[in-house]
């Protein structure tokens, strides 16, 4: 193949050549590209879809395509957001490609709906069928591939479409793509069966058509960690059989950039992100789906303050857990703040409990951070400012101290990990007592905290289980199962921000 210098010599020299040459290196250049897209998928994908507009996670899943068809890669698992050409990509282009490599071959295609797989294969099969391809790849269909769902090459390989739910038999695989296999229909009934059944369809179905040597890829959207995803990857670390190599693309990457800034922005991604409730987001679009499995503080343990003002608090913690400096690791720096406040239980007795007054997470170089940590304590005026003495903790809170804020640093004693810390409070959840807002700010630390210890940040967990010990240990709050002993407050007033 010729290399990027001599084609743009080529190129340069075109038009100034007499007319004969320039067909020559027209033809020159179209067998170039014609050897470039057998080879490589994203060459292909540019040439059968002018309009393509190529993100860096697309050159990450062509390579992988490559080395799926050269043998190298059995196992493939894609998780990606939706409208970032999940589809096109895994349905509709590669099917092609692969079938023009290995006319002999046979693939198995699937999709949550078998009209959406039928779909898909009337698409590959017009393509396998055009001018274009037959420039590039000398497959041809047999004279009786008519059905859009199922047809044949005239070599001998096969393509089967079908949706998920639908039966396999007779037919084997070399490939097998399975194309979001979820549905949001499914997913918005909220029952965990729905995930069960896909799991229990591929490993009685598909899954058992594979021929020796075959390869398996799988690209979806995230939806719960029971989802397709979640039970290939946690059955097959039990039998240890198969190895799967799992490409994660989240739609806002953790630099803060979109996956795909040239058809996303990134202020389009911040809108949406406003609008769906923080487990879509993180799901779907994240690729990071939270899980009560295994969770030590549950979603449905909070109590929902559904006034628009906050209670007088008696007494308020604010609570910092730094990062490291922004360039240097992809933790953020979270601050809670909480009040103790009186509410009267179903019994009629007058008790202290807990709410959460506002809650901040961001990457921040430290001169940022030092500004914020002023700003919140000024807002809020705690009681009690608590700052965790490690990464950015140390610096901060020398300067805070050096401008009169007074603050206890938190060093955690040995052996005293996340886990214990969280189980240590956990109680508190458990009898009702800790409540939130209806805000936005509010769902992302009870997504984080339900998301522990299984999820890919616990910035805002720290923070909360410092305020809350301290709370704890304190004795500001009680308990069923702890004895008598009413603490004296002040009275505070507070409002959301």
């Amino acid at each position: 193949m010729l290399t990027s210098v001599e084609i743009e010599e080529y190129l340069q020299i075109a038009d100034s050549v007499s007319e004969k040459d320039r067909k020559k290196i027209i033809r020159l250049l179209e067998a170039d590209r014609d050897n470039r897209c057998r080879d490589s998928f994203i060459a292909f994908v540019e040439h059968m879809w002018p309009v393509f507009i190529s993100g860096k996670h697309h050159k990450i899943m062509s390579d992988a395509f490559e080395r799926v068809a050269k043998g190298e890669l059995k196992r493939l698992i894609i998780n990606m957001p939706p409208r970032h050409t999940k589809s096109e990509f895994a349905s509709y282009l590669l099917p092609a490609w692969f079938l023009g490599k290995f006319p002999h071959k046979k693939i198995i295609q699937t999709a949550h709906t078998a009209e959406l797989a039928v779909g898909f294969g009337r698409k590959v099969r017009n393509l396998v069928s055009s001018d274009a391809y037959a420039r590039v790849f000398t497959t041809v269909l047999s004279s009786d591939s008519k059905a859009a769902g199922r047809w044949n090459t005239d070599v001998g390989g096969d393509y089967f479409a079908i949706g998920v739910g639908g039966a396999v038999t007779g037919k084997g695989a070399d490939l097998l793509i399975i194309d979001d296999p979820h549905s949001e229909q499914e997913a918005k009934q909220g029952n965990p069966s729905v995930y069960d059944n896909v799991y229990e369809w591929y490993t009685s179905g598909p899954r058992q058509r594979l021929q020796p040597g075959g390869a398996i890829i799988i690209v979806m959207t995230r939806w719960s960690k029971r989802d397709l995803t979640g039970q290939i990857l946690k059955n097959s670390s039990k039998d240890g059989v198969d190895e799967w190599e799992v490409i994660d693309f989240p739609a806002i990457l953790p630099s803060g950039t979109p996956l795909w800034p040239a058809f996303w922005k990134k202020e389009e991604l911040e809108a949406l992100k406003a609008e769906l409730p923080v487990s879509k987001w993180e799901a779907q679009y994240q690729q990071n789906p939270t899980s009560e499995e295994g969770a030590i503080i549950k979603r449905d343990q909070w109590q929902i303050w559904d006034q628009e003002d906050p209670p007088d608090c008696e007494y308020l913690i604010q609570s910092w857990d730094t990062a490291f400096e922004k360039h240097n690791r992809a933790d953020y720096s979270a601050c809670t703040t909480w009040g103790v406040f009186y509410h009267t239980d179903k019994n009629g007795t007058s008790k202290p409990n807990i709410i959460v007054l506002d809650s901040f997470k961001q990457r921040m170089e430290f001169p940022d951070l030092k500004q914020k940590a002023m700003e919140l304590w000024k807002q809020w005026q705690p009681d009690t400012l608590i700052v965790e003495k490690k990464a950015a903790g140390a610096p901060l809170i020398y300067e805070l101290r050096k401008i009169g804020i007074p603050l206890s640093e938190y060093t955690p004693s040995k052996g005293n990990d996340k886990i214990a810390r969280v189980n240590a409070i956990s109680d508190l959840f458990a009898s009702g007592i800790v409540w939130c807002p209806e805000t936005r700010w509010a769902d992302e630390l009870i997504e984080e905290l339900a998301s522990f210890p299984n999820g890919d940040h616990d910035d805002l967990v720290d923070s909360a289980s410092q305020a809350l010990l301290r709370f704890r240990q304190g004795g500001f709050i009680s308990i069923d199962s702890d004895e008598e002993d009413e603490p004296i407050y002040r009275n505070r007033k507070a409002v959301y921000y």
